[in-house]
């Protein structure tokens, strides 16, 4: 038997939940096979799987020991212990960081990079700098609210604790928070601004999207035309996201006829990569939060807060 303590991140999670995500290699049939046989108990009571944890409970856990061997990626980060300086930090208080990545780099592991990604960076700084404990979780790491391309830059928010994650995915769902990008897109415009309205369809097995006429999720986005180059015929734009689509801005102005500059996946960039631009001219720029407090009380501070990028390289064809 093993017990552990049930911390403030793991507080108000349902039993189920907890234990899914700290032996996250436990066959889910057999997880709700040790709570039926009261292998699992809250404070040396019986439970069941839909029991609410508090902060300061404590789980009695009759299961096999290999089950309490941490998952590779929870100790990746340590590996990047000595890079951390390469993280650039947008902005970061108490519950949230705000980084500004680098194009190339991922946000998450994939099957061709485990380790150097951008939450991993992330957890390494909190760690060096005594703000993440991982020996003091159980479930709970420092994580993500949003993500990005790899190959496109700008801002990333990580949440610090489990409540301020919970509140900003909130408001991210509810478009509290306001995203605004820049990109360099081939053509020029007729008007000084607009908007792109369509349905996206995704097609998981080339992981692309196309514009569809019948099917898929509505996707908006406003644009507007802040710098021309009318020799190159380039137009810099600054644009709003009204939805969150994969690739929604690439796909969207590529049907357009304004395909993003060095975009390989929905325009041909031949000519593009021979002028040393070999991924989308596209940047996360800058975000807004606008939280209600009745309904994110931990974030309402951020209310009127703007965090900027800092200005992405392609800003120079235009000067």
């Amino acid at each position: 038997m093993r017990e552990l303590v049930v911390g403030p991140n793991d507080s108000g999670q349902r039993l189920d939940k907890f234990l899914a995500k700290t032996f996250r290699t436990m066959p889910t049939s057999l997880l709700y096979k040790y709570i039926r046989k009261k292998c699992v108990t809250v404070n040396r009571k019986k439970a069941t799987e839909s029991t609410v944890l508090r902060e300061g409970d404590v789980l009695s856990l009759y299961i096999r020991d290999e089950f309490f061997e941490r998952p590779p990626e929870r100790e990746a980060f340590r590996q990047l212990l000595g890079e951390t300086d390469a993280l650039r930090v947008a902005y970061e208080d108490e519950n949230l960081l705000v980084a500004d990545k680098p194009a190339g780099l991922l946000v998450h592991s994939d099957e061709e990079e485990q380790v150097y990604t951008l939450i991993h960076l992330i957890q390494a700084y909190l760690y060096r700098k005594g703000a993440y404990r991982p020996e003091a979780e159980n479930a709970f790491a420092p994580a993500l609210c949003n993500r990005i391309d790899r190959n496109t830059e700008g801002l990333v928010i990580a949440a610090k604790n489990a409540r301020a994650l919970a509140e900003m995915n909130g408001m991210i769902k509810r478009r509290q928070v306001e995203k605004t990008y820049l990109a360099a897109v081939h053509g020029l415009f007729s008007h000084p601004s607009g908007e792109l309205r369509s349905r996206l369809e995704k097609d998981a097995r080339t992981n692309t999207v196309r514009v569809s006429s019948r099917s898929g999720k509505e996707a908006v986005t406003r644009y507007r035309v802040l710098r021309t180059d009318r020799e190159k015929r380039l137009s810099l734009l600054e644009i709003t996201l009204l939805t969150g689509r994969t690739h929604q801005i690439r796909v969207q102005f590529a049907d357009a006829g304004h395909p993003l500059l060095g975009d390989g996946k929905y325009a041909v960039n031949k000519a593009d990569r021979q002028s040393g631009f070999a991924h989308q001219a596209l940047c996360a720029y800058s975000l807004r939060f606008r939280p209600e407090k009745a309904d994110f009380p931990l974030l309402a501070y951020l209310n009127g807060v703007e965090v900027r990028a800092k200005e992405p390289y392609f800003l120079s064809l235009f000067r």
